[in-house]
C-alpha cells in the first residue's frame, strides 16, 4: 500500500524512515493559523486533517499521513521564530518552565475514505537558562526553523530537564500513535520491514 506524507518536515520523514516505512512526500499547501480563545487541540487536529485531505483528494489510492506540531505556553502557540531576536525571546520565556507540545495527526485511506485523527500531548520542562546560553544556542542557527525555537533531537536537548509523554512527539511525529493509526487503517508496520523494493 502506498504511503504518502503530507508534510515538508525533514524530521517527520526521518522518523518514518526509522520506522522502516517506504513512503513518498507530497506537501500540502495549507495556511496554518490559530484562532485565540478556541480549543487548541481541536484546531491542531483539524489542521492535520486538512493537510491530509488536501493530498488525499489528488490520489486514487494509498494512505496519507498529515501532521502538525506546535509548542504552547500560557495557551499561546509559539511558531517558528521570524528572527534570531524572536528566538531569544521565545527561549527566555520557556526557561525554567513547563510547556506543552501538541501534534495533530491524521491518516486517510484514500480508497475507502476511512479517516483517523487525534492529538498527542507531551509536557516539556526546560531547565533555568542563562542569557549567554540562550544567545549561544540561537547563534548555532538551529532554532530558526523549529516551532518554539528549539530542536530536542539536536543541541536543544541540552535545554530540556525532563519530559512527560512521547519524546518523538516533540521531534514532530508521535511514533506509537502513528503506528496505531496505520494499523487501524490495515497496515501492519512490521510486515513491510523486509519487503523487497
Amino acid at each position: 500500500m502506498q504511503i504518502v506524507l503530507a508534510s515538508a518536515s525533514p524530521r517527520r520523514a526521518e522518523l518514518l524512515k526509522k520506522m522502516g516505512l517506504d513512503f513518498r512526500v507530497q506537501v500540502a499547501e495549507i495556511e496554518e493559523t490559530f484562532i485565540p480563545d478556541q480549543n487548541l487541540e481541536e484546531q491542531i487536529e483539524a489542521l492535520a486533517l486538512r493537510k491530509a485531505r488536501a493530498v488525499a483528494d489528488t490520489l486514487s489510492s494509498g494512505l496519507v499521513i498529515g501532521a502538525d506540531t506546535v509548542v504552547v505556553i500560557d495557551e499561546e502557540v509559539l511558531g517558528k521564530p521570524d528572527s534570531p531576536e524572536q528566538a531569544v525571546l521565545m527561549l527566555s520565556r520557556l526557561s525554567n518552565r513547563i510547556h506543552r507540545v501538541l501534534t495533530g495527526l491524521a491518516v486517510i485511506d484514500v480508497e475507502n475514505g476511512q479517516v483517523l485523527s487525534g492529538v498527542e500531548t507531551t509536557r516539556v520542562q526546560f531547565r533555568l537558562l542563562s542569557r549567554d546560553e540562550i544567545i549561544a544556542y540561537v547563534q548555532t542557527g538551529e532554532p530558526l526553523d523549529k516551532a518554539g525555537a528549539y530542536g530536542i533531537q539536536e543541541k536543544g536537548a541540552t535545554l530540556v530537564e525532563k519530559i512527560e509523554g512521547c519524546y518523538f512527539n516533540v521531534v514532530g511525529l508521535p511514533v506509537a500513535r502513528t503506528v496505531g493509526m496505520l494499523k487501524q487503517a490495515g497496515l501492519e508496520v512490521h510486515q513491510v520491514w523486509n519487503r523487497p523494493v
